[in-house]
């Protein structure tokens, strides 16, 4: 019995992924997410999940963070990102950060078996034409200090990324200056930093966006 999850904002990806999974496992249990939010409610219900498939892009994960939430949140929950980009950076990044496999939207569904199985068995899958690169681990503590922002920080974190001013923000969120200048007092704290070009180099680094 395998049980796994597909966390992807698009429902005709997740059926076909979901079909062609079934086809390829004998016994397989699949839930399904599209957002962060939705995902980390299937992950706080203790289902013992063989694996988690994590779209990067879908709403709430703005690309890294929500694999940084996940990881940290959820650390005994193997993760394998399922992306429609084959960055060699990006694939790197998200194996340093823990993901145990980065599996192409692009891929068969054999190849996606054939991704899971070596997972599952414990191995670390990627694309056979892919090259990590050498991270150094330069990245990691960064990532750790990032995920321990709320989803609303990080937001307000993408758009100081942005250059916007914090009535602008404010304006965005719906909420009040005051509030917006609280969660950068907040953010700056969090990532150990003093100001916002501060804060806005550590999103740049680790190429955060809020989709």
């Amino acid at each position: 019995m395998i049980t796994l999850a597909i966390a992807d904002d698009h429902p005709l990806f997740r059926s076909a992924l979901t079909g062609a999974l079934k086809q390829q496992f004998n016994d397989v249990t699949i839930h399904e997410s599209d957002d962060l939010d939705s995902t980390i409610e299937i992950l706080q219900q203790n289902l013992e999940l063989d694996l988690l498939l994590l779209d990067l892009n879908m709403p709430g994960c703005g690309k890294l963070y929500g694999l940084m939430r996940i990881r940290t949140d959820f650390p005994d929950v193997p993760v394998a990102v399922i992306s429609g980009s084959e960055d060699n950076k990006i694939i790197s990044t998200v194996v340093e950060s823990g993901a145990l496999g980065f599996i192409p939207k692009t891929c068969e569904p054999l190849e996606y078996a054939s991704a899971i199985h070596s997972i599952l068995d414990g191995d670390v899958w990627i694309p056979d034409n892919v090259v990590l690169e050498d991270q150094k681990n330069s990245n990691l503590e960064m990532q750790r200090k990032v995920a321990e922002l709320t989803p609303q920080q990080f937001k307000v974190l993408c758009y100081l990324h942005e250059g916007m001013l914090n009535k602008q923000i404010a304006y965005e969120l719906n909420i009040s200056e005051a509030t917006i200048k609280a969660h950068i007092t907040a953010i700056f704290r969090k990532l150990g930093v003093n100001n916002r070009t501060q804060a806005v180099l550590i999103a740049s680094e680790l190429e955060l966006s809020r989709t």
